[in-house]
C-alpha cells in the first residue's frame, strides 16, 4: 500500500517535477547562483590541493624547478628545485640544491639539502650538507656531509652562505659591523688554534 501511494503520488510529483526543472532556470541566470558557487569554490580550492608534479624516470631537466606545490621526482634533474613539498624517487638523481618545506628522499641527492623537514629512507644517497629544522634519517640511509640544525632554514641559510665569503675576502668590499665583528671572531679562533697547536 504504502509503495502503491508512492507510484501514485509522482503523478502530483511529475507536477513538481518542473520544480526541479528550475533549478536548470538558474542556470540559465548563472550570475546569481556562479557568485555563489564561486564564493565557496575559492574556499574549496583554498583547502584542496593541487595534484603533485610527477617528473617521470625517462625525463632529464637541465636547468632549475621552482614552485609552490608539491613535486615528485623520479628522473634526472641538474640543478636547482625549490618546492613546498619535494619527494625524491627512488630512481631519482638530483645535482644541485634543494629546498622544501618537506623533503622525502628515497634516490640520490648530490647538493645541498634545505627544508623544515627532511626525511632519508634506507634508500637514500645524499652527497652534501642538511640544513634543516627537524630530520629523520632510516637505517641503511647512505650520507656524506654536514647535518646542522636551524629553526628557519628556508630563510636564514641565504644569510650565511654570503657571509663567509665576506670573511674569505674582506679586501674586496667594505664589511659591515657585524661581519667585522665575526671576521674578528673568526681570526681570534684561528689564532688560538694555531698557537695552542704550535
Amino acid at each position: 500500500m504504502f509503495s502503491k501511494s508512492r507510484i501514485n503520488e509522482p503523478g502530483p510529483k511529475a507536477a513538481t517535477t518542473p520544480a526541479p526543472a528550475a533549478p536548470s532556470a538558474p542556470e540559465s541566470t548563472p550570475s546569481f547562483l556562479r557568485q555563489s558557487s564561486a564564493d565557496s569554490a575559492p574556499a574549496q580550492s583554498t583547502k584542496a590541493k593541487p595534484a603533485a608534479s610527477v617528473l617521470a624516470s625517462d625525463l632529464t631537466i637541465t636547468g632549475n624547478i621552482k614552485t609552490t606545490g608539491d613535486v615528485i621526482v623520479e628522473g634526472i634533474v641538474d640543478g636547482d628545485i625549490r618546492a613546498h613539498l619535494l619527494t625524491v624517487g627512488e630512481t631519482a638523481t638530483i645535482r644541485g640544491e634543494i629546498v622544501a618545506d618537506d623533503i622525502v628522499i628515497n634516490g640520490r641527492v648530490i647538493g645541498r639539502v634545505r627544508g623544515l623537514k627532511v626525511r632519508l629512507t634506507s634508500s637514500a644517497q645524499v652527497e652534501g650538507d642538511i640544513i634543516h629544522k627537524t630530520i629523520a634519517i632510516e637505517s641503511g640511509a647512505h650520507f656524506e656531509g654536514s647535518v646542522q640544525r636551524q629553526d628557519d632554514p628556508l630563510q636564514t641559510n641565504r644569510g650565511q652562505s654570503a657571509e663567509p665569503r665576506a670573511a674569505a675576502a674582506p679586501a674586496q668590499s667594505a664589511p659591515s659591523p657585524a661581519k667585522s665583528a665575526m671576521s674578528e671572531t673568526v681570526k681570534k679562533a684561528t689564532d688560538q688554534r694555531k698557537s695552542s697547536g704550535a
